[in-house]
């Protein structure tokens, strides 16, 4: 096997495309024609002299060795844009960067920023998405949303919430399997699990729902598993399967019906979301107002038994 390193144009091709799961959405990302995020996967394959890819049907997926090595290579690009950001800001003045996990800033936060703008009015402000923790030092005027023990490297945090998980599906779904509301039988059907990596062990699972309904599940065998809470919402509205969703992530989606609650019985995640930062951070006004904004933004989802960070 080649032990230097593949050119970047191909590493870029290879990130893209595991992390959006198509040539074609690689292709859109980078700017570039489908067959060059193809060329450049076999470039990598020749470089590395092992496949990556595998059919699926029509669409293709990465081997089991593949997503290992897309795992490290991913971490370096998200370590890339961090930095690039980073350095960004300081060039733009009065600029408020956030950074905190993807679907997180994606589903919860980002819907509330225009309750913020209000408040503060034309902050620009740089949201960066990013499953990696930030070097503590490098978090300069920034602000880091996080998950529980994550929070302890940073040298300030405060408690935002303590979210919970229950099941739900499309309404397709639920026509097909009528009887899924029954945890009995919700454990025999099609399920999506997530997995956010070893970094967060402590994300709950579908067996600790099983004993939280009182009818454990063992032995479980998922028919997709994602590192992303979004995508797994997106993959039980698409009808694949039930996905056991936190209430902060999925009440749009429930709102407009594209997905459908499946039980009252739910499961508390067993560390709250943070808010960190560093000493420098709340220098700026823009900062201390956000701060501010987002604290009272999370009252009412607060327990009152959560003693803040």
């Amino acid at each position: 096997m080649n032990t230097t390193l593949p050119p970047l144009r191909a590493l870029q091709a290879f990130e893209a495309f595991g992390r959006l799961g198509s040539v074609s959405g690689a292709a859109r990302a980078l700017g570039v024609t489908p067959g060059a995020i193809s060329q450049q996967l076999k470039q990598l394959e020749a470089h590395l002299g092992m496949p990556l890819l595998i059919k699926d049907g029509r669409r293709a997926a990465l081997t089991p060795a593949a997503r290992a090595y897309h795992d490290l290579i991913s971490q370096g690009f998200e370590r890339l844009m961090l930095a690039q950001s980073l350095i960004a800001s300081q060039w733009q003045n009065g600029e408020l960067t956030i950074s905190g996990l993807p679907t997180l800033m994606q589903r919860w936060l980002n819907p509330r920023l225009l309750g913020f703008r209000a408040t503060a009015g034309d902050v620009p402000i740089r949201m960066v998405a990013t499953h990696r923790e930030p070097d503590p030092q490098a978090l300069g005027q920034s602000f880091r949303l996080t998950y529980g023990a994550a929070a302890q490297r940073y040298a300030h945090s405060r408690v935002l919430f303590t979210d919970r998980c229950f099941p739900v599906c499309s309404p397709g779904f639920l026509e097909r399997y009528p009887d899924a509301r029954d945890p009995a039988v919700l454990a025999g059907l099609p399920l999506i699990e997530i997995d956010w990596g070893p970094g967060y062990a402590t994300v709950p699972r579908w067996e600790q729902w099983f004993d939280q309904a009182g009818t454990p599940a063992r032995g479980l065998r998922p028919v997709a598993v994602h590192s992303l809470s979004g995508l797994a919402i997106e993959a039980a509205a698409a009808g694949q399967g039930a996905a056991l969703a936190q209430a902060s992530f999925v009440s749009a989606d429930l709102e407009s019906g594209r997905v459908l609650r499946l039980s009252d019985d739910d499961l508390p995640m067993p560390e709250p979301y943070l808010i960190c930062w560093s000493p420098m951070t709340l220098a700026r006004p823009a900062a201390r107002e956000f701060l501010n904004w987002i604290m009272r933004e999370t009252r009412p989802l607060r327990s009152p038994t959560v003693k803040e960070g």
